[in-house]
């Protein structure tokens, strides 16, 4: 089992092991100052933080009991497989005749024409021929997003006192208070 200390620290500073859990580093206690039925307020909530001053990189936002939606977009058919297929196909034949085509001289456009053209063909063949693989399994286009219930602010427990003070000030601002 790995601590903190022990994994090498990256651009974003040290990475969560999975042991860790939501403890922040060198297990620092924290406070739950409120809880969001949606992310936006409690991004608002740090923003309006981050804008008075306050120490953010003692925040976290926890998003809670989390599930997979996944939206389906439409009808997935052959021809509409081959078509994605086609459209990866020529990206890819894309690249490939741009590296070729450097090394080509005065026939660079050709090359390139060339290259995006079997790269359509060649990847409408392969999503086609993938579709059909499936045996109508999965005959729809689909996007997954995970989404979380409610979204908790939680704060190091030495700067609680001051952030309650501070989101106290937003949400009497928000309510219309005067």
């Amino acid at each position: 089992m790995s601590t903190p200390s022990s994994v090498p620290p990256g651009p974003a500073g040290v990475p969560a092991t999975p042991d860790s859990g939501p403890v922040p580093p060198a297990g620092r206690a924290t406070v739950t100052l409120a809880t969001y039925a949606d992310y936006e307020p409690a991004q608002r909530a740090i923003d309006y933080l981050s804008d008075n001053g306050f120490p953010v990189e003692r925040t976290s936002i926890v998003g809670t009991d989390l599930r997979l939606v996944e939206r389906v977009t439409g009808r997935l058919t052959i021809a509409r497989a081959a078509l994605a297929g086609a459209a990866s196909g020529a990206w890819f034949g894309l690249f490939i005749g741009l590296l070729l085509g450097f090394f080509s001289g005065r026939a660079f456009w050709a090359v390139m024409l060339v290259a995006v053209v079997i790269g359509a063909v060649w990847g409408a063949i392969f999503g086609a021929v993938a579709h059909a693989a499936t045996g109508g399994r999965r005959d729809f286009t689909s996007r997954s997003s995970l989404q979380a219930t409610q979204y908790a602010v939680t704060v190091d427990a030495e700067h609680a006192n001051e952030a309650r003070q501070l989101l106290t000030r937003l949400h009497w601002q928000a309510s219309g208070a005067q």
